[in-house]
This record gives C-alpha cells, sequence and structure tokens, in this order.
C-alpha cells in the first residue's frame, strides 16, 4: 500500500513577520517540513483584514479577506504563527461575511483548517521537534498572547513542543495577563498600554528570566519596544526561533546592531 501523500499546507506568513521578522516564517518552514508537510506559501497573500475588522471598518476589511479566502482555501491547512490572525481567519471571517451565505460557507471552510502553528504541530501532526541546543544556560519564561489563549485555547501546545526540544520554561506570575498591546489598543489607551508591559517585563525579570518567548510578534514587539526604553534587558523570540534552534539569529529588537 502506497505511503499516504503529505499534507498540502500553505503558511499564512502574516503581516508583522513578513516586515519585522522573516525569520519566523522562515523558520515556521523549516517546521512544518519536518513534521512531515508539503508547505507553500502562497505570494499572492496579504493582510488578513483584522485591522480594519477591529476598527469598525467592515467594508474594507471584506474584499481583504475575500482575496485571503481565495488564495488558501484549495489547501488542506492554513497555518500561521499567529494566534491573532489565526482567530481572525477562523472565528472572525464567518462574521464577517454573516449575511452573504456563498461567502459566509467559503468563510467557515477555510476557517475551520486554519490553526495557529503551535497547534497544528502538536495537535494534528503530533510533532517532537529536534532539540534545541544553546539554551541549557539560559533562563526562559513564556508570555501566552491573549488571541492565542483566549480565542484558539493554546497553552499547552508551545509548552509541549519546548519541552520536546530540551527547553525548560520559568514560568512567571501573570502569564495569561495581556501584555498591553492588544492592536490598536496601545495606540488608543498609552499609558494604560505601557503599565501593563511593565507590569509583564516586571513579572519576567522577577523570574529571572533573561529570555522571553511568545507565539504572538504583535505581544513581542510592543513588550521588547517597552524593554528597550525602559533600560531593562530581556531578549525577545518568537516560539517557532526557539523550536527550529534559530539562536544564532540576532534576537528581536537588536537586528541593526
Amino acid at each position: 500500500m502506497p505511503a499516504p501523500s503529505p499534507p498540502r499546507v500553505a503558511l499564512f506568513v502574516t503581516c508583522l513577520a513578513n516586515v519585522f521578522r522573516p525569520t519566523v516564517a522562515e523558520s515556521s518552514v523549516e517546521l512544518l517540513r519536518a513534521a512531515g508537510c508539503e508547505v507553500h506559501v502562497p505570494l499572492g497573500q496579504s493582510c488578513c483584514g483584522q485591522p480594519g475588522y477591529n476598527s469598525g471598518a467592515i467594508a474594507s476589511a471584506r474584499p481583504v479577506a475575500q482575496g485571503l479566502i481565495r488564495t488558501f482555501e484549495d489547501f488542506d491547512y492554513l497555518v500561521a504563527p499567529s494566534g491573532s490572525c489565526a482567530g481572525m481567519i477562523r472565528h472572525h471571517y464567518p462574521r464577517l461575511f454573516a449575511d452573504d451565505p456563498p461567502w459566509r460557507e467559503r468563510a467557515q471552510a477555510l476557517g475551520d483548517k486554519t490553526f495557529e502553528l503551535t497547534a497544528f504541530l502538536a495537535d494534528v501532526m503530533h510533532f517532537a521537534p529536534a532539540p534545541t541546543r544553546g539554551t541549557a544556560a539560559r533562563t526562559i519564561t513564556y508570555h501566552d498572547s491573549c488571541a492565542g489563549l483566549r480565542e484558539l485555547g493554546i497553552r499547552a501546545q508551545p509548552r509541549q513542543l519546548l519541552a520536546a526540544a530540551g527547553v525548560t520554561l520559568t514560568e512567571m506570575q501573570g502569564t495569561e495577563v495581556c501584555c498591553g498591546f492588544g492592536g490598536t489598543f496601545c495606540a488608543k489607551l498609552p499609558e494604560i498600554s505601557v503599565a501593563m508591559a511593565d507590569e509583564k517585563l516586571g513579572n519576567a525579570l522577577a523570574a529571572g528570566a533573561d529570555m522571553l518567548v511568545g507565539g504572538d510578534l504583535g505581544c513581542l514587539l510592543h513588550l521588547c519596544g517597552r524593554a528597550q526604553a525602559a533600560g531593562k534587558s530581556l531578549e525577545f523570540r518568537h516560539v517557532s526561533e526557539l523550536l527550529a534552534g534559530r539562536l544564532d539569529r540576532a534576537a528581536l529588537g537588536k537586528e541593526q546592531t
């Protein structure tokens, strides 16, 4: 009997990875291939439309979502290294087209096969990553992003994968508390956002961490920027980079130094 064909997985790179941290997309491709997937990165992809949708610009978000649906709907799975983007496609796309049955059906079909990276690797592919070198002397803590945790139930999966890769986590207090990013929240209410970021950074440092890892670049960029402004010494990396063993690459915010 011939071996089953590998799943055809399309990687949704996300805007933040594309613009600020391509290493996240590269690491995601490596991990998906190691898990046995046939990986595609469609060149026609663009933003998922979440910024407009969250701001109430529904009429503008719909054509963006339609373009993404057309680009990804023929693959077996859509995988994104972001709980925020995956949650938008999985849960909010069907709502975006609630009054348009044909598009709602297509949105639901795509949403049903859309996964955040660590959830896909752990829950769908049952993947065990290779050991990650260079972490034995590090104290690493994990930040649970709001979208991944609350919309998609992602908590155990990144920890399971990191443990399999030989990474020992030191949990900080309030790991499930918002970091203060929240998309446009940080721009509309900067004083509150900064206070929340400072609390998160304080918890990480109190745990003795010298590296903070997470699954959403929005959170990581927000915390990294605040740490630099406040003069706090902490390294920031996306979980995909750690799992793919890319510690030889500069940490977030250190690319130009």
